[in-house]
């Protein structure tokens, strides 16, 4: 079975720190943060965290056009994270599908090799964990 983590203290730090570069939309080093932390665990959030770089990876590809490299990886970032469950290391999936399907509905939609297709950056999905981290990975706090 698949744990529900609820204690904030427990997240991994790269997990946070990946996070915090996720909503920040810089997908690029939100993927080279989770990477690292993927490369090495053995557990079994490890096909979560490969859920969520695929989610990172689909919206750099969205944002710099590559709408076919971002439609292959919509799908594989729901069977990755799927298997979790509606919680997961507290991240309301459910919620996370929401708006990650919201963002990329045109693009899931499209069945054209190279379509043209602009992200709307009002649409792109955040990540707030329930509990919230108890520190942030960042060197300033607000």
């Amino acid at each position: 079975m698949v744990s529900d983590l609820t204690d904030p203290a427990e997240y991994e730090p790269l997990y946070l720190a990946g996070i915090e570069k996720f909503n920040e939309c810089d997908y690029y080093e939100c993927h080279e943060v989770w990477e690292e932390l993927w490369t090495e665990y053995r557990g079994p959030s490890r096909k979560f965290y490969q859920g969520l770089i695929q989610a990172a990876v689909a919206l750099y590809h969205f944002g710099n056009g590559n709408i076919r490299g971002a439609r292959k990886l919509h799908g594989s970032v729901h069977g990755y994270l799927e298997p979790y469950g509606a919680y997961y290391l507290g991240l309301h999936l459910n919620q996370f599908f929401d708006a990650f399907d919201e963002c990329l509905k045109e693009v899931a939609a499209s069945t054209e090799n190279f379509p043209k297709i602009d992200l709307d950056p009002e649409t792109l999905p955040e990540i707030h964990l329930d509990p919230p981290p108890t520190t942030t990975s960042g060197a300033a706090d607000e």
